[in-house]
């Protein structure tokens, strides 16, 4: 297990900085108008490759876990699942062909939305699902790095002036589409297709509900910069993509330690060592609630040195919006750990659809209401009151089949710790007039406070293991 993690902790650094190094040089030439139209073109496109998805990520990792110790078994389940993945993806990809041709609203920008398409047509090249099924991180880690590396020399290279945001879009369907089809190329060599006595029907049932739940979910997880598109303009698409962008960078690193403890929990439910499975998820919530309330919280004391650094002085209205949306890598990553870590594996796919559904309402709702009014600053706010309830309702339907023991006294500890980073910082910001030093010093600075304060003050037990965890290491090499 410390091998998986540490290879899905190199790629969630690597999805850290990749929007780091590819984000900001972007969105200083193309300014929030081409950001904007970019970011709305690849959002609608990605909408329909979700779609086209109809829930396999989830469901496929799963069945995977569940088979991957009899060759023959597992690649049946695989073919089965590839198969579906191929004919939804043929679906979808007509239907949006269909929308961009009939509507007048997408004429202007069509090639745009052509070649964000293709993202459709070769969904089904995603085999990640397997990969993670049969916990081979280290695959995943190393064709990510590569593309990302790919695609950063093409920005640097291609992307000069404002005009060139259809060269950007480019590359940024590369840089997904290049780590699947690369992905599905090299997934032959750990199993194969096999026609053989196939049973497509017994995945129809759960994936008809984790589909439901995807498109719920995609309303508010995808579809808000769609609907933010549709209900104001491309500069508060822009704005708004600035920020959200600089929150989700956090959110691979908060989730890292539930991505990989999914197989290993699904099958140890599988195979009812249920004592087992809850030791897993306690160091998963533990793992979650240590680090994402401070990242919580920098973020929003940060927002506007972050916001200055990383997208431009023209961006700087977005960092009302990133305040907002700070919160959600506490709303997601709990969201994530019930919903992904708890009821999948359980197999209680109603009760993921029913908060998604929720969900739906209530995001559609508050966009048609603060959006108008507020742009991109209504958008964050439906966003965060969307995650929020989702996670309430995730929770709510757990405590009714499921108990374990939450850590209430971590997350207390962790607020606590949390609450002086905004002092610090302000106490930093009057002492240190440049931006990027006050950045700096105040992340570092919050940081090590943090830190010292769970180790010696509250004396966590989290910490300690850490340390212990280091020291045997250590000693052992």
């Amino acid at each position: 297990m410390k091998k998986n993690y540490f290879y899905n902790l190199l790629l969630s650094i690597v999805n850290i900085l990749f929007p780091i190094l590819s984000f900001p040089y972007a969105s200083h030439i193309l300014g929030p108008v081409g950001i904007g139209k970019v970011q709305f073109v690849i959002s609608f496109a990605q909408y329909f490759a979700l779609l086209a998805a109809i829930g396999i990520p989830i469901y496929g990792i799963k069945e995977t876990a569940k088979h991957r110790d009899d060759p023959e078994k597992l690649a049946s389940v695989f073919t089965e699942i590839s198969s579906i993945f191929f004919i939804t993806s043929l679906l979808f990809s007509v239907i949006y062909c269909i929308i961009i041709f009939s509507f007048p609203f997408f004429t202007e920008e069509r090639n745009l939305y052509l070649v964000a398409g293709i993202l459709i047509v070769l969904s089904f090249s995603y085999t990640d699902w397997f990969y993670s099924g049969v916990e081979e991180f280290k695959a995943i880690a190393l064709r990510s790095i590569f593309i990302k590396i790919i695609s950063l020399i093409l920005l640097y290279s291609f992307v000069k002036t404002e005009t060139d945001f259809a060269k950007y879009l480019s590359i940024v369907v590369f840089s997904i589409l290049g780590n699947q089809v690369l992905g599905f190329a090299l997934v032959f060599n750990k199993t194969k297709l096999n026609f053989i006595n196939l049973d497509f029907k017994r995945h129809l049932q759960p994936l008809i509900y984790i589909f439901s739940a995807s498109i719920a979910a995609s309303i508010y997880t995808v579809l808000d910069t769609v609907l933010l598109g549709f209900l104001s303009n491309e500069k508060a698409v822009g704005l708004y993509t600035a920020s959200v962008k600089l929150v989700k960078i956090t959110l691979p690193f908060v989730t890292s330690m539930g991505v990989i403890l999914i197989p290993s929990i699904s099958n140890q439910i599988a195979n009812n060592k249920l004592e087992e499975a809850k030791i897993l998820l306690k160091k998963s919530y533990d793992f979650l609630v240590f680090f994402s309330i401070p990242v919580a919280f920098g973020l929003a004391a940060l927002a506007p040195e972050f916001i200055y650094i990383f997208s431009g002085k023209q961006f700087s209205t977005a960092s009302v919006s990133m305040q907002v949306l700070a919160a959600l890598p506490v709303l997601v990553g709990l969201g994530h750990f019930f919903s992904f870590q708890i009821l999948v594996p359980f197999g209680k796919n109603k009760e993921i659809f029913y908060p998604m559904l929720a969900g739906v309402f209530s995001c559609l709702i508050l966009n048609f209401l603060l959006v108008p009014i507020l742009q991109e600053k209504g958008a964050s706010i439906a966003n965060v009151v969307t995650e929020l309830i989702v996670t309430l309702l995730y929770f709510y339907f757990i405590r009714k089949f499921f108990t374990v023991n939450f850590n209430i006294r971590l997350v207390i500890q962790s607020l606590a710790a949390a609450l002086f980073f905004f002092p610090i910082i302000m106490l930093i910001r009057s002492f240190v007039a440049e931006t990027l030093y006050s950045f700096i010093l105040s992340v570092f600075g919050c940081t090590s406070f943090y830190f010292l304060v769970q180790l010696f003050i509250f004396k966590n037990i989290f910490v300690l293991n850490f340390i212990n965890t280091i020291r045997n290491s250590i000693r052992n090499k």
